[in-house]
């Protein structure tokens, strides 16, 4: 098998030389870009596993580069920022960064925030008993035919098939969903996007794969799935 590719878009010489000779020690195979051109170019042309992205290049803003390539796909990002401030994080996230990190830093804490993006993005595809969730693809299939959910209903049946069996509060699907509900827990918006997506696995066939425990929340079941609703 091929090691992990890893496209790193930095201008700095010194910087880069070091990075790709840590990278490269470390079992994974890189290649490098210096501007927003090349480094955009290099990413759709050779579909590296991860890319690690600078935002001071010569001929632009990284942040070009990562708004261009979040629109077109999935690739794992991880920048590389000189700024601790709150706000360049959360903007940075808001624009489709998977991580940041701030220089300088430690190769093990780089090392380490890579093999969690890589093992992220191995991890793609959810199953249980016919129920199919492909996370890149944004897809759920039951039986191959295709299950429409709205992008809540999506995040909150993805969270339920990562950890089958276990019971999340109605407070943890608001926290841990990409929901833009901003109600009180004891509000009934998840309730609906419940209800919702429980009516259109049905339309599917597929029953008893929801369950509500009175109170507190939802789970997936591990069981086999009934016949009726």
């Amino acid at each position: 098998m091929a090691p992990p590719h890893i496209l790193l878009i930095e201008d700095d010489d010194d910087i880069a030389r070091l990075l790709q000779l840590d990278l490269t020690d470390a079992g994974y195979l890189v290649s490098r870009a210096t501007s927003v051109v090349t480094g955009l170019t290099s990413a759709r042309e050779h579909t590296p596993d991860l890319l690690l992205l600078d935002l001071g290049l010569p001929d632009g803003d990284g942040r070009d580069v990562l708004k261009r390539l979040r629109r077109s796909g999935e690739l794992p990002i991880i920048v590389l920022t000189a700024h601790d401030a709150v706000e360049e994080k959360v903007e940075l996230l808001a624009l489709g960064a998977d991580d940041y990190i701030v220089k300088p830093f430690a190769l093990p804490e780089l090392l380490a925030r890579i093999a969690v993006q890589l093992r992220h993005d191995a991890e793609t595809t959810l199953e249980l008993r016919g129920l199919e969730v492909r996370v890149k693809q944004h897809l759920v299939l039951y039986q191959g035919r295709e299950v429409r959910l709205s992008p809540t209903e999506f995040d909150i049946l993805m969270l339920l098939m990562e950890q089958p069996g276990r019971v999340y509060s109605r407070q943890e699907l608001l926290q841990k969903t990409k929901t833009k509900d901003t109600l009180a827990a004891d509000s009934n918006v998840i309730d609906v996007h419940m209800a919702n997506l429980r009516s259109k696995l049905r339309d599917l066939g597929a029953y008893n794969y929801l369950r509500t425990v009175r109170g507190f929340g939802y789970a997936l079941r591990t069981g086999a799935a009934g016949e009726t609703p």
